[in-house]
């Protein structure tokens, strides 16, 4: 008996060393596009200058309010330090107001929401 409990331990340290940490081997999922921090934050900055650009124009609230649902959802992927992480949720939700902004119909609060939103997007770049 003696002799079978340290055969089960042997076995049990050795499949303990021979694990190995999924994590360190995980890739993104297929069908998934991956960006650097960089090119997260130019997209992020971009889709909120396209929704700066449609209140400008004036297009219609569900339409604009989609946009900035779109940049909303965009900011997500920005993966960085903590710092970025909480710069970006600040940003997001200055985007989140301009949101609520807009469904209220004060366009030109929503538009200022939208300028702060990007310029601290656009801010992140510095925290990299």
């Amino acid at each position: 008996m003696n002799t079978l409990k340290k055969i089960a331990l042997a076995v049990m340290v050795a499949a303990s060393l021979g694990a190995v940490s999924t994590t360190a081997f995980a890739e993104s999922d297929a069908g998934r596009i991956v960006f650097s921090p960089t090119q997260a934050i130019e997209i992020t900055g971009n889709k909120v200058q396209v929704a700066i650009d449609a209140l400008i124009l004036g297009s219609d609230a569900e339409a604009v309010a989609k946009l900035i649902k779109d940049a909303s959802d965009s900011i997500k992927e920005i993966n960085a330090s903590d710092s970025v992480f909480r710069a970006s949720t600040k940003a997001n939700n200055m985007i989140k107001a301009a949101r609520n902004h807009v469904k209220d119909g004060a366009n030109q609060q929503a538009e200022q929401e939208l300028r702060n939103a990007h310029k601290a997007v656009l801010d992140l770049k510095s925290i990299l």
